[in-house]
């Protein structure tokens, strides 16, 4: 069975307002940066045996962009190849000097799920075996004003969430709306961290994302303020810059609060620098950036080698990269950490049988490949090329 055609179909969901239950737009970022909508880019792979696979991965400079260097760089790799061909696609594509993996990560998830479909059986019985029915989440919230952010622990403990992750240090977004213009400070930062915490009595793990927003200063006296206040992050993720190895050493060495890297780990030489370095204790790990389910897993041997947790990042996902998620999660026990979701704040789906949450868990699809069903007359009324 071989690629016969690779077609990448931009979209974009709104995501729910803040006033609506569990919805997050406008999503203020640690970047100076929000969001109202998700644009991912959905890739439609067909075979020489009539089996259609679908992927999903990010927008990339823009969609037009994104779809043209899958249905053309990505494309001219992969069709009249077999599907299977995954370790030889990774081989090839990554001799190029310009590393554009998030290009071939949703041809390679489309892959996946065409080669389970043929053999008739889930994607993690291919990955090895499932060692869990079920995957937990952390529910990721954007900043917003103590008394909003306090309300929204409250009801995700309600909900069942056992982990929060929110955004910090992008006060003054000059893109947000007025009301959400915030003067930035460490006082801020710090003050919403404690306020976020005690509303829920401490029953749910908190965890900060700073998008390298802090400096090393900055993380240093935020970590020690919430420390002396008795609030323990699970782990403050990305505080610096990437490319930084001796500043994430030093402040794993200064703080008793677990430093954590994301978009450090979009470059595997990074991951190995800093765990040779013995400078994080934890990574957020996601398939998108690195290229696909094969190259993440190879990072988290490296992590469980290392004795380095793992949890798997989100980005807005449409339910195709969520289904991914869940077999490769749920195959990975280097993966030890609850995994990042938004797909609650969706205000549609293009998959037939959207997944729902208990208790912050999602259930492994079991039906072959990926285990979801693409609604292709929705794909039509979402798609957008601009």
């Amino acid at each position: 069975m071989v690629i016969t055609d690779v077609e990448a179909i931009p979209v974009e969901i709104g995501l729910k307002p803040l006033e609506e239950d569990h919805g997050l737009a406008p999503y203020i970022m640690g970047r100076l940066e929000y969001l109202e909508s998700a644009r991912r880019v959905i890739v439609k792979l067909t075979t020489s045996e009539g089996i259609t696979g679908w992927g999903e991965t990010a927008v990339v400079h823009s969609p037009s962009i994104t779809k043209s260097i899958i249905e053309t760089v990505v494309a001219d790799i992969v069709v009249g190849e077999p599907v299977w061909k995954f370790e030889t696609l990774h081989e090839y594509y990554g001799s190029h000097y310009i590393d554009s993996s998030v290009f071939l990560s949703g041809v390679e998830m489309a892959m996946w799920d065409a080669f389970g479909k043929h053999n008739d059986c889930p994607l993690h019985q291919l990955l090895g075996g499932k060692q869990t029915n079920r995957v937990d989440f952390s529910y990721c919230y954007a900043i917003n004003t103590i008394e909003k952010s306090t309300e929204r622990m409250r009801d995700v403990r309600d909900a069942g969430f056992d982990v929060v992750k929110t955004k910090v240090g992008g006060y003054g977004a000059d893109t947000a709306p007025d009301d959400f213009a915030y003067e930035r400070s460490i006082d801020s930062d710090v003050e919403r961290l404690i306020a976020m915490y005690d509303a829920v009595d401490g029953e749910v793990e908190l965890r900060a994302d700073a998008n390298q927003s802090w400096t090393v200063s900055d993380t240093t006296r935020i970590a020690a303020r919430l420390e002396d206040a008795g609030v323990y992050l699970g782990y403050i993720e990305q505080p610096i810059r990437t490319d930084n190895v001796g500043s994430y050493k030093r402040l794993r060495q200064r703080l008793r609060t677990p430093i954590a890297v994301n978009e450090d780990l979009y470059h595997p030489g990074n991951f190995y620098e800093l765990v040779r370095e013995d400078a994080i204790d934890v990574g957020v790990i996601d398939m998108i950036p690195v290229g696909g389910i094969v190259p993440m897993k190879k990072m988290a041997s490296l992590a469980e080698e290392a004795d380095v947790s793992l949890a798997h990042h989100c980005g807005f996902d449409l339910g195709v990269k969520t289904a991914a998620m869940l077999h490769a999660i749920s195959t990975t026990p280097a993966i030890d950490l609850h995994s990042d979701t938004t797909y609650y704040a969706l205000e549609d789906h293009i998959i037939e049988d959207p997944f729902e949450f208990e208790d912050g868990s999602l259930s492994v699809p079991s039906a072959p490949g990926l285990g979801v069903t693409i609604d292709e007359e929705k794909l039509d009324t979402i798609r957008t090329d601009e």
